[in-house]
């Protein structure tokens, strides 16, 4: 599976996001051949958890791991600094990002430790967070901790 199609995986859970009312972030994990092994997407508002963003819930739901060095996590934001550090603290090594125009995320601490990331620059994610942003700028600030 390549990079826009394992990006389809983590905008079909930015999607299903959306429809229950919460944020349209999405995330996916695949191993080295591809193949997804975790997917998940933000769940803050739906759970009332506020560490539930998209990568932490995708990560979660991957289990118990011994192979992440070998893993690609995809995710259709650029990761905040709390989904950045949980990479990092599992070293995963590849990161694919759908956009970055809306959020930056702490993509330097990934070029800082030598993760390789990859920003797609996806007109789809790009449209759909900012629509977002603009409809519900409140629940977007809470996410971010505005």
């Amino acid at each position: 599976m390549n990079d826009k199609a394992l990006l389809e995986q983590a905008l079909e859970e930015a999607r299903v996001g959306l429809r229950e009312g919460g944020l349209p972030i999405g995330s996916a994990l695949a191993d080295s051949a591809g193949k997804i092994v975790a997917r998940g997407h933000n769940l803050r508002v739906q759970t009332g958890d506020p560490t539930a963003h998209a990568e932490t819930v995708c990560i979660r739901n991957a289990g118990r791991r011994r192979d992440w060095d070998k893993l690609t996590l995809v995710s259709t934001l650029s990761p905040c600094i709390m989904c950045t550090g949980t990479a990092l603290l599992y070293r995963i090594p590849r990161i694919v990002v759908g956009e970055n125009r809306n959020f930056p995320g702490a993509e330097d601490l990934f070029r800082q430790r030598g993760v390789e990331l990859l920003v797609l620059d996806d007109p789809e994610c790009i449209e759909l967070m900012a629509d977002f942003i603009r409809e519900h700028a409140d629940l977007w600030n809470e996410d971010i901790g505005k």
